[in-house]
């Protein structure tokens, strides 16, 4: 997926994946009593953190994996009719196994 926003430092894009409509019973959960999702997957990633000595960091996650983060993580942006988020990598609590 390629898009025109690339996050600076030590953050990343993320593309939040959609909620299932309905619970493992089969009950379907209306909007108004949904939770955004947490979990989403890596878009674009920045042009890297630099530690106190001045070296850049290499991220710990990729484009293309899924990742968990917290429930107040980034800020929402909007492009093109898409809803990302840009967080910072500390933000991400971990990488879903595939």
């Amino acid at each position: 997926m390629k898009t025109k926003v690339k996050p600076l430092g030590g953050r990343v894009l993320v593309k939040r994946l959609e909620e299932t409509e309905r619970t493992k019973g089969g009950i379907i959960i209306p909007d108004s009593a949904k939770e955004k999702p947490k979990e989403g997957e890596i878009v674009a990633l920045g042009t890297g953190k630099i530690d106190k000595e001045g070296k850049k960091v290499a991220f710990n996650v990729a484009v293309g994996d899924r990742v968990l983060f917290t429930s107040y993580a980034g800020t929402e942006v909007t492009v093109n009719d898409e809803e990302y988020l840009i967080m910072s990598e500390d933000d991400i609590l971990g990488v879903v196994a595939r």
